[in-house]
């Protein structure tokens, strides 16, 4: 099973298109040691010809381009890009799916209450079915209905996805913003069941519950939420009235965040979804290398996993 990291950072990118903090000024002047990023999303595969897409972000045309991958070229249009499987309905997600309009008619996989919001509050689907449209196939978390059971994507064979419901936050544009439901946020346990190995992935984590906990300990790899370093990074800047947690993210520092978290687990561990002011896009910060000492990583677009 092959993982290509499209994209790393959070959304609006890393530099962020109107941001002067520290790292986005720096990236662009060259005066720290950063690295570019487009907004996250990830690529799975199980034979190097179709792939999954978890996320479609804003920035997908450009990574497509990055990934010979996903354009095999096989035909006078063709796309290795099979199905989409969405982790929630936040703009920097879903909206890359417009980018996809002029192909066949798309499977999307998702919960719900994701499903529910592409359609009314911010309808993608509606506007899609006039180009490719979208052919739904629920996603159940574990706990939530009947089908609790893993899913099985076709083209990816041999390997099986488990969603997992997150304690996390519906996108500021959905009417339940403020009352979030099950399905809103998922995370997804990637098994390989030749090689027996696995992936944990959730760009967007606000809680370990157990059942999480658990997936983090079954896999091989996890690569989780690192948005933020600080629990009130976005109001230190100036940026927001709003903490990590009310935005949905567990930060990586302070008592029982993401590193305190990371710390209990033995396999490869890796952040994603990196948000611009987070001092760890900095590799010569002082954060960054505490990560380093603790064992976990960056990630950034073009990385590969292999499982």
């Amino acid at each position: 099973m092959r993982i290509i990291v499209l994209g790393s950072a959070a959304g609006g990118g890393f530099p962020q298109w109107n941001c002067n903090c520290r790292n986005c000024r720096g990236v662009r002047s060259g005066t720290v040691a950063a690295t570019p990023r487009t907004q996250s999303s990830i690529a799975v595969s199980s034979n190097d010809t179709d792939w999954l897409l978890i996320n479609a972000s804003p920035d997908i045309l450009a990574q497509i381009r990055a990934t010979p991958a996903l354009q095999p070229a096989r035909a006078t249009r063709d796309s290795g890009i099979a199905a989409v499987m969405l982790m929630d309905a936040q703009v920097d997600h879903v909206t890359g799916l417009l980018m996809l309009r002029e192909g066949k008619p798309l499977p999307l996989y998702c919960t719900a209450p994701v499903w529910n919001d592409l359609n009314t509050d911010l309808p993608l689907a509606p506007v899609l079915s006039h180009y490719c449209g979208l052919r739904w196939h629920r996603l159940d978390t574990v706990g939530d209905g009947p089908a609790m059971h893993p899913v099985h994507v076709p083209g990816m064979d041999g390997v099986r996805f488990t969603p997992l419901a997150l304690s996390s936050k519906p996108p500021p544009y959905s009417p339940h913003r403020a009352h979030p439901q099950v399905g809103d946020n998922i995370g997804l346990l990637i098994e390989n069941l030749a090689s027996g190995r696995s992936l944990f992935y959730a760009p967007g984590l606000g809680a370990v519950e157990p059942q999480v906990d658990a997936a983090m300990r079954q896999a091989d790899c996890v690569l989780v939420d690192g948005t933020f370093w600080r629990e009130d990074e976005m109001i230190r800047h100036g940026f927001s009235h709003k903490s990590a947690a009310d935005m949905g993210h567990l930060p990586q520092s302070g008592e029982g965040g993401m590193i305190a978290v990371l710390d209990r687990l033995e396999c490869r561990k890796v952040l994603i979804h990196i948000n611009n002011t987070n001092p760890i896009l900095d590799d010569d910060s002082e954060q960054r290398a505490i990560l380093a000492r603790h064992g976990i990583e960056v990630a950034f677009d073009g990385m590969e996993i292999a499982l």
